[in-house]
């Protein structure tokens, strides 16, 4: 058999119970080289599995590579990891999701399947496996929840007691513009075009095990230009005044990322302490619990409730399609539907009663009893009235033509 290094290598293998199931062996491994599949039955799914993470890590983003790291290692391998990779079939698979369901939402069990169904589709890439095992395996139905974001009084009450907080401006940036976390994090000003409210999304920061990175926007429709509002302008202007305050105190230890949003010594602000903030202020406002990322929902449901098109929200957002502003967002136009719909029907009912009161007006003006003259020619008309009949006596029915 051929090897990578291009020389021929005996590929022996014994211990099967009769000459024909040595012969269907024999034909399997003489089909795959033909196909050019390489042939390895001693490789493990956990070896071919820490294999494609070594290539991921070269090409993926570093959060995307943690989470194939932790469903490789806690999920997908304590499981199937001893199976040899050429042996592995759609049943182990779904075992594999049905056992990683106990303790974990139907969400999170589809994310592990993507993780096993990308790296088998690496291999298929290249010809490490014949087919796709976890492509003819449907996992669960993950039921996206609705959101429920804080509504326009609640949202004014929050940012009203952050207004003192020097994380405050943070919270007023994303709430008015969508912004994720990172992105927040990770604004610069040189993104930032004030006079034209406008704000560039060219990076995020991202904290992969426990070290903090400046990475890509999540997708290629994510790195955009957003507006900025008034109040989100006067939130930065205030964070500019405090900022110069920083520099001058710590002089020529300051960090000079050229980071919007930093801590005292100009250094990046850690994603989880930004969530752990927004929690303790949301506590100590008296507020209900809601996500720091429900912020950014709340931005889409108040562009909804204002009657902004479901496209342009999705624009703001930065979604890479519009069924992702659908699938998220679908519940919370409802009423802005409904509201549209009354407006069509007020509409209708105006012109319909536009309409009866101009014919009203008219009968009033042209009614009555009919001129004497035509109602005296009707009253000896014999049959029914005049004008009802073909006015042109050469149009006849071509039955009555023949029959004449």
């Amino acid at each position: 058999m051929p090897t990578t290094a291009g020389k021929r290598s005996t590929m022996r293998r014994g211990g099967f119970p009769t000459k024909a199931a040595a012969n269907r062996a024999l034909a399997d491994v003489a089909n795959r080289t033909a196909q050019g599949v390489r042939v390895d039955d001693r490789e493990t799914v956990a070896s071919f599995l820490a294999r494609w993470l070594q290539v991921k890590a070269g090409e993926a983003k570093p959060t995307t590579v943690r989470s194939y790291r932790a469903h490789v290692e806690r999920v997908i391998v304590p499981a199937i990891g001893h199976v040899p990779i050429e042996e592995l079939r759609a049943e182990h698979v779904e075992q594999l999701l049905v056992d990683a369901a106990n303790g974990r939402g139907p969400v999170t069990v589809r994310r592990i399947h993507a993780t096993l169904r990308s790296a088998l589709s690496y291999g298929v890439k290249t010809r490490r496996l014949p087919f796709n095992v976890a492509s003819n395996v449907t996992p669960p139905n993950g039921i996206r929840p609705e959101v429920q974001p804080w509504s326009a009084a609640e949202l004014a009450a929050f940012l009203r007691h952050v207004e003192t907080d020097r994380l405050g401006p943070l919270f007023e940036v994303i709430a008015a513009c969508g912004l994720r976390r990172g992105e927040a994090l990770g604004l610069r000003w040189s993104d930032l075009d004030l006079a034209n409210r406008t704000a560039r999304i060219r990076q995020t920061i991202v904290d992969v095990g426990g070290r903090l990175q400046f990475s890509t926007p999540k997708t290629r429709s994510s790195e955009a230009t957003v507006p900025l509002t008034e109040r989100a302008v006067q939130a930065l202007l205030q964070v500019r005044l405090g900022q110069d305050l920083d520099r001058q105190g710590w002089g020529g230890a300051y960090h000079a990322h050229d980071l919007v949003f930093a801590r005292e010594n100009g250094a990046p602000l850690r994603p989880e302490y930004a969530t752990r903030r927004f929690v303790a202020l949301t506590k100590a406002a008296g507020l209900r619990w809601v996500r720091l990322h429900d912020l950014r929902h709340g931005a889409a449901s108040l562009m909804l409730a204002a009657g902004v098109p479901m496209a342009i929200v999705s624009k703001v957002l930065r979604h890479s399609s519009i069924g992702i502003t659908v699938d998220t967002y679908g519940h919370l136009s409802e009423d802005t539907v409904r509201t549209a719909s009354d407006a069509m029907a007020a509409a209708l009912e105006q012109a319909c009663k536009s309409t009866a009161a101009a014919a009203g007006d008219h009968t009033a003006t042209t009614g009555g009893a009919p001129a004497s003259g035509r109602q005296d020619r009707s009253a000896g008309q014999r049959g029914g009235p005049r004008g009802d009949r073909t006015h042109n006596p050469r149009i006849k029915s071509p039955l009555l033509c023949q029959l004449s």
